[in-house]
């Protein structure tokens, strides 16, 4: 009984060079795999899918910043108005303490 060597191994199970396929077949097989699962993987549309996918997302992107950028304005915007509101009601107040002090002598 022979005993199997894999590629090494010939019809009569010895092993031989003549046998062995070259390092450009080798290397071609590999490539024509990849290729053909990198088709697969990409099916029909394939880069311009890709392509368009990159796009909308980058258009995404670019539409969420700016919404942040408006919030954030909105926000410092808003702020100030509370701040100048504090400054208005604290003065309000001490009118009103001073009116108070006035009138309860």
């Amino acid at each position: 009984m022979t005993r199997g060597y894999g590629i090494f191994q010939n019809e009569t199970g010895a092993k031989g060079i003549s046998d062995l396929r070259s390092f450009g077949e080798l290397d071609s097989e590999q490539t024509q795999r990849e290729s053909s699962l990198l088709s697969r993987l990409m099916g029909d549309g394939g880069l311009e899918d890709l392509v368009h996918f990159e796009a909308d997302r980058a258009e995404r992107q670019n539409q969420l910043l700016f919404q942040i950028v408006a919030e954030i304005e909105d926000t410092e915007s808003a702020l100030k108005q509370t701040e100048q509101l504090i400054l208005r009601l604290k003065k309000h107040l001490e009118q009103l303490k001073g009116l108070q002090r006035v009138l309860s002598k």
